[in-house]
């Protein structure tokens, strides 16, 4: 966004006291509206600094119905919101060249992508003309401008990799570049089945201060895969994992304008791939074969980390948003799946506001899509604590119910499972009127598992330490820390787990509460961990160690993780931290 920084900071400059007074008070991220779109390409800046999200709005009930044009503005730094209709010729989301007054905004045509180009202004103007770009590819991206170079950059998927798009005329013509395939899925232990197979898609590109360019790629593997260019695009490396862990997500790169970097990413790990063949309803041959998913079960929780050396090493490793719908019981069919949207919050696009400001807009669906403003200050912070009395909103805690699996199943969803809630606030044993968080043991056939449990992300540290008030029955407890986020009934946890610990009911106070301390260090450890806090029922995990990330290093070492083994008694646990 460096073309349009004057833009935005004119914008800024004209708020009114209060306007300005309420954005600088903005530090956790703060949900400002409901983007109408997929979170790709729409998000832009006009020429007046104006922030508009692009999208296409049902015109009836049917989900296959007719669709207009519509785009949310904000003229306030992402304050507040207002629908409009667009002209549907109108340009759309666009950027400024860096090297002229022209606008460009890319579009789908089919199989073909092409290029508006408008010397006359961006997003609302008619006046362009149209250059083709490439056939058989789908860009997820606005073009990139690059700074080293006068060369424009428009990465996209091609023939189920990556490819880029290069313009050395200011978008007058362009030539594609393919990126190497990156490593397909192996299945193995623990996992019993193939998963949705690519070699490496929807690359997020970033240039660096050398002038390298920088390309993460969404892979079927457990992590996000890395690919360089020296000669600004025209060749790259082979990909290779990086530490970011993440399976069938998309991620995101932001440079800022004091030259730290923001990575967006979901840090998450799916459930173990299940045998295809023994899943009932049947599923299709190609979601068999991982020509399709089956079900995700990974797409639920935004992150985000920040680097100061150009990408080298990382920090923060916060959870930037929840799915509001991850406990819901009709999670599937609620909001009409027909269009093919699924009510994950994957996907991300982010503009670099004054302030320390950040708009990020995530998501897919129109139920769980949102444009989130934050500070950035607030990666830098060292230490959280959770009680329940607000509530369980930063903790997952979802169970799965037993549900059609597959791709495109008409109002029955697209690619999920229903959810219940698992663990859940009960009032405390003890009688003296406050609430303990509850984990048990369950014996519903409704549920894929009976496991119970929550995962809890605090900031990532390399060393520091985790208070917990619980109180264990049965047959014990295993506290695990990790450095991503996996599922409260993921029973697979404790061999992910950099630090695992088991406490037994003769280890605490009886039917009273014992306060447990776990102090963790990682200097002696090549690579750091990050930390989060996992409750599971079987098993009741924190997750979440900082870890120093590298350029194509991969580090298993990444978790501390807490488990309970309940057997057929109930274990109470509350938190404090």
């Amino acid at each position: 966004m460096y073309a349009q920084k004057s833009e935005i900071e004119s914008r800024f400059a004209a708020l009114s006291a209060e306007d300005s007074a309420f954005l600088r008070e903005i530090y956790a991220p703060t949900e400002v509206a409901v983007p109408p779109e997929d979170a790709f390409c729409s998000l832009c800046v006009t020429a007046d600094g104006e922030l508009r999200s692009y999208g296409r709005r049902p015109q009836s009930a049917s989900p296959d119905g007719p669709a207009e044009t519509v785009y949310l503005a904000s003229r306030d730094c992402g304050l507040s919101w207002k629908l409009h209709r667009a002209d549907p010729d109108a340009m759309g989301a666009s950027v400024k060249s860096p090297y002229s007054e022209r606008w460009l905004s890319p579009f789908r045509d089919g199989q073909r992508v092409w290029m508006r180009i408008s010397d006359a202004g961006g997003c609302g103007c008619i006046d362009y003309r149209v250059v083709p770009v490439g056939t058989g590819c789908v860009p997820y991206r606005l073009p990139l401008a690059l700074r080293s170079v006068r060369r424009w950059l428009l990465a996209a998927d091609y023939c189920g990799h990556s490819a880029v798009f290069l313009s050395d005329d200011d978008g007058e013509s362009w030539r594609m570049r393919e990126l190497p395939p990156a490593d397909r899925f192996v299945t193995a232990p623990p996992h019993q089945g193939p998963r949705w197979e690519n070699s490496g898609v929807e690359p997020a590109v970033l240039e660096l201060n050398d002038g390298r360019l920088m390309a993460m790629l969404r892979t079927s593997t457990d992590y996000h895969y890395v690919s360089y260019s020296d000669d600004h695009g025209e060749s790259w490396s082979r990909p290779a994992p990086t530490a970011f862990h993440s399976t069938l997500t998309n991620p995101h790169l932001l440079r800022l304008a004091d030259g730290r970097i923001l990575f967006f990413f979901n840090n998450t790990r799916p459930l173990p791939e299940q045998a295809k063949d023994d899943v009932w309803p049947p599923l299709s041959e190609d979601e068999k074969r991982g020509v399709w998913e089956d079900v995700f079960t990974n797409r639920d929780a935004n992150c985000v980390a920040v680097s100061e050396d150009d990408g080298k090493s990382w920090f923060g490793f916060r959870e930037l948003n929840l799915n509001s719908l991850r406990n819901t019981c009709d999670f599937r069919s609620s909001g009409s799946n027909a269009s093919g949207r699924d009510k994950s919050v994957h996907q991300f696009q982010a503009l670099e506001l004054p302030m320390h400001k950040v708009l990020v807009q995530v998501g897919q669906h129109a139920n769980v899509r949102r444009l989130i403003l934050f500070d950035v200050d607030w990666l830098y912070e060292t230490d959280r604590a959770e009680d329940f009395r607000c509530g369980l909103g930063a903790l997952s805690t979802q169970v799965y119910l037993r549900s059609v699996s597959g791709g495109f199943r008409g109002f029955t969803g697209h690619c999920a499972w229903n959810r219940t809630n698992g663990a859940v606030p009960v009032p405390d044993p003890s009688g003296d009127h406050t609430e303990a968080l509850l984990l048990k043991n369950t014996d519903d056939d409704r549920l894929l598992s009976n496991a119970q449990g929550a995962v809890w992300n605090f900031p990532a540290a390399f060393c520091g330490e985790v208070h917990v008030a619980l109180s264990v029955r049965g047959a014990g407890l295993r506290l695990s820390l990790l450095d991503h986020w996996m599922n409260p009934i993921d029973l697979t946890v404790e061999r992910y787990a950099q630090f695992t610990c088991v406490l037994h009911a003769s280890d605490t106070a009886g039917d009273g509460y014992t306060d447990v301390c776990l102090r963790f260090d990682t200097a002696f450890f090549r690579i750091g961990f990050r930390l989060f806090l996992f409750l599971l029922g079987l098993y009741f995990g924190f997750n979440g160690i900082r870890k120093g990330i590298g350029e194509v290093e991969v580090c298993d070492a990444d978790i501390l993780q807490v488990n309970v083994v309940l057997c057929q008694y109930f274990p109470q646990l509350r938190v404090h931290l």
